[in-house]
């Protein structure tokens, strides 16, 4: 009896690590969800419907009151994203730009990185190519809201 016990609660508890710890691997819940219905099935087997039913009973109990009580705990929260990205990727006109004109990477473009163009940075995107940074570049193409370039030899 102590090990099916034991079973379920393992088996409750990865998933709670799921949740937790590790979301969106579902590995680990589901290893969880099938330790604690392989824990269910052996009392059906061993101990009958009755004690199936109440072993059911109680594991589906003890999940809800283990959700209600973090969220009303707010144990949640401190897993939580309490900030948002508030950068934008050149927003500013650039269709002031015309191919041709020069600037500098201010980091290395990987390849993608930024530069400064006219005294503000961008974000620019070489042709798949690793330029480092404090390097001229100047741009090739405008696609959109993207700046394409090369490195001056």
């Amino acid at each position: 009896m102590i090990g099916i016990i034991f079973l379920i609660l393992a088996g409750l508890l990865l998933i709670i690590a799921e949740l937790i710890f590790v979301p969106g691997t579902t590995f680990v819940g589901v290893i969880g969800l099938l330790l604690t219905i392989v824990g269910i099935f052996i009392v059906f087997d061993d101990y009958g419907n009755t004690a199936g039913y109440w072993t059911t009973a109680g594991t589906v109990l003890v999940t809800i009151v283990g959700i209600v009580y973090s969220f009303k705990s707010k144990s949640w929260d401190r897993f939580s994203l309490k900030s948002s990205i508030q950068s934008k990727v050149n927003d500013e006109d650039i269709f002031t730009f015309q191919v041709g004109e020069k600037g500098k990477t201010v980091s290395d473009l990987k390849p993608i990185g930024k530069a400064e163009i006219f005294g503000k940075i961008y974000e620019v995107r070489s042709k798949g190519e690793w330029i480092g940074a404090g390097q001229e570049v100047k741009i090739t193409r405008i696609d959109s809201k993207r700046i394409f370039v090369e490195p001056i030899k």
